[in-house]
């Protein structure tokens, strides 16, 4: 089954990612808190594959990701593809480039991200997300 292992947030640019139990996710604008939530915004949910970030050897929220998940392969997914993420609808609108901030993090880990940082998503539905709440796959592109 998939499911979300982590939710994180940031309240300031730059600041720490804030761990979460549970966090309202607001249509059309992201995570409530969220410095990145804005309205309009194509950036408004970044999800990262927990398998991507053990392989590495990365804890959940190192990689500045919203949401964690285990089970399934976002990458594959591709643009247009739907999630139900807990009570929110999620579509994929493109694959999350890694940026030089990773070099903080560790150095190569830009590179070692490429085509793997996960899926950046826009909220079509709002609503509550809690850590273990099911991941749903409901269409392709």
């Amino acid at each position: 089954m998939a499911e979300v292992i982590a939710l994180h947030r940031a309240a300031e640019h730059h600041a720490p990612m804030e761990s979460l139990e549970q966090v309202a996710v607001i249509e059309d604008y992201g995570l409530e808190g969220d410095r990145g939530a804005r309205v309009g915004r194509k950036r408004q949910v970044l999800l990262v594959p927990n398998e991507v970030l053990e392989a590495l050897d990365l804890q959940p929220g190192q990689v500045r990701e919203n949401v964690t998940t285990q089970g399934v392969d976002l990458m594959a997914l591709g643009v247009g593809s739907r999630l139900r993420v807990g009570e929110v609808l999620l579509e994929m609108v493109e694959a999350c480039d890694p940026c030089k901030r990773l070099e903080e993090v560790r150095p190569g880990l830009e590179a070692a991200l490429g085509g793997k940082r996960g899926m950046i998503a826009r909220v079509l539905e709002g609503g509550q997300v809690c850590r273990g709440a099911a991941i749903e796959v409901l269409a392709g592109p």
